[in-house]
Formats: structure tokens, sequence, C-alpha cells
């Protein structure tokens, strides 16, 4: 069986739907509330399990009545938890999304909880189970020092690495030599190479210069569009694959992310990856929440056979 580890965030997610987004300052009422599992990181590793790869995931939780979410969840798709710590003193991490009904938008804001208190160590101990891997996946919802030693270890052992990055932020340029596949959207390539990219021609130019700075792939996502891909192998889009009306967005980076892994791990070349991680944010999106809108293997099969 292919083997992805992931580091990164659990958060549960305090989801809230509106007909709009409000100013700031101003109240509406909303049309329904949710609470359901999430955080980039562990949506990622849900995915990647629900692809069928053997996962393990390192993060922390809190000793609260969140952290119940993430263990039930992992003990439902399998994924190991050896390397998950829990914090007596720390709440688990939330995030407070707002989902505008209308056009299935969302705004997010992160409170990293209990793993703002993740050390180096806690990644260490996981050293061995990173070198076993076939994929390492992270994201930036932890600070870089962990991204940058977690990926340090992959890296060491030539394990292949995976950087999402989100939240964005600027990155050292030096930094991009160690990520073998970059998954950044439209705006965080924007953040990344400081410039705008919006057109053909920009997310183009965006792609060339993260190569340039060291990215073995780029991988961008393009929402309804697919994926445009930069790589020593291929040049080009990937379509999306539509799976009917959009119901939310929430999670489908992760979902492109967690299947990407997974596809990776399995052997498969870029462009086939990429497909499999499109069908899967693809169906993702008909669906409401995170980590409960992930679909299994199957049914990315069937939708990869039966496009619609």
């Amino acid at each position: 069986m292919s083997t992805v580890t992931v580091l990164g965030l659990f958060c549960a997610d305090l989801i809230t739907r509106t007909t709009r987004m409000p100013a700031w300052g101003e109240t509406l009422h909303g049309r329904g509330f949710s609470l359901m599992a999430g955080g980039k990181g562990s949506n990622q590793a849900v995915a990647a399990a629900c692809q069928g790869a053997s996962v393990t995931f390192i993060s922390r939780l809190g000793d609260d009545a969140f952290a119940p979410l993430a263990q039930d969840l992992y003990r439902q798709v399998g994924i190991d938890t050896t390397y998950i710590g829990i914090d007596t003193a720390a709440s688990t991490g939330t995030a407070t999304i707002l989902v505008d009904d209308t056009k299935g938008d969302n705004a997010i804001v992160i409170d990293p909880g209990a793993c703002a208190g993740m050390t180096e160590d806690d990644i260490s101990a996981a050293a061995e189970r990173i070198a076993a891997a076939d994929v390492f996946v992270c994201q930036l919802e932890l600070p870089l020092a962990l991204c940058r030693h977690g990926i340090a270890l992959a890296q060491r052992a030539g394990v292949p690495v995976i950087l999402n990055p989100a939240p964005a932020c600027q990155l050292p340029k030096a930094f991009f030599q160690s990520i073998d596949y970059l998954t950044p959207n439209e705006s965080e390539a924007a953040e990344l190479v400081g410039h705008t990219v919006e057109t053909d021609d920009q997310v183009i130019r965006a792609a060339k210069t993260l190569r340039q700075w060291g990215v073995g792939n780029v991988l961008m996502t393009l929402g309804a569009r697919g994926v445009y891909i930069d790589s020593d192998g291929f040049q080009g889009i990937v379509p999306a694959i539509s799976a009917g009306p959009v119901a939310d967005t929430i999670g489908a980076g992760d979902a492109f992310n967690g299947a990407l892994a997974a596809a990776l791990a399995d052997g498969e070349d870029l462009p086939a990856a990429a497909r499999r991680a499109c069908a899967t944010a693809g169906i993702s999106v008909t669906r409401s929440g995170a980590a409960a809108s992930l679909p299994t293997r199957g049914e990315v099969e069937a939708q990869l056979a039966n496009p619609v």
C-alpha cells in the first residue's frame, strides 16, 4: 500500500451560512450552522486516506470537546494517530467559516489552538515515519519553521515533498529548492511571486518564476478551469472535472492536494495524478463541508470513467 505522511493542523470548523458576506460592523441573520472536522492538513490527510493511501498525520489537539471530532474521523478512515499529541492546557484549533449561500464562496478565520505549541521535537519524533513515506505533505497553517523542519527530514530521506502554500505568505527564495510539488491557487501564487496572477500569461509567468526559483513541479489550481502544470515533462492545463452543481468550495483545495499525494504515492505520472485530484475536488464541491465532502476512491474512479 502507498504511504503518505502529512504534517499540519486540525481545526473544528464552525460554519455559518449567510445570503452574503457581512461588511465590517454589520450583523446578518444566518441560514444554518454546522460543526465539522477541518484544517488543511487534516483534510488533506483524510483525502489521501479516502483515496486508499496509508496515512500518518503529525499534529496536536487540545483536551476539549472538539478533539473527538478529529479522533473519531481518523479512526473511521484509518489514519495513524501515533504522532498526534494532546495538549491538556490548550484548546483544539478552530476555524470560523462564513459561507455565501448564493455563490458558494467562503471566508475563514483560523485559530491554531494546541498546534501553536508544536515544536521541532514533535516532528523529529516522527522522522522514521516521514522517511518511510512515499510522499510527504505540508501546508503553511503551522509556523514556517516547523514546515521547514518537516520538509528537511523528508528531503534528507529522499521523500518527495508536496507544499500547499496556504495560507499564503512571502517565502525565502532558497526555500523553494526543497519543494518537489508546489500547489498554490492563483491568489497564493500572486503572493509568492509578487505580481497579479489572473490572465493566462500571468499564470504561465508565475509558474515559470517558481520553477526558476527551484520548485520541481508547479501545479497552480485555477478553480473551475482546472490546474495549470509546469514541469519538465508537461506544461499545460489539466481541465477541471465537474460532478454537478456547486454546494460550497470549502475543502476543494484540500481534496485536490490529498488526492494528488495519494496518486503520486501510487506511482501515477503527474498529468494522471492531477486528473484524479481534479476529479476528487470536483466531487467535493458538490457537497457541504470540508472533510465531510471528501469522496472515496471508488467514487473518484467512477467519476473519471463517466464525467458529467
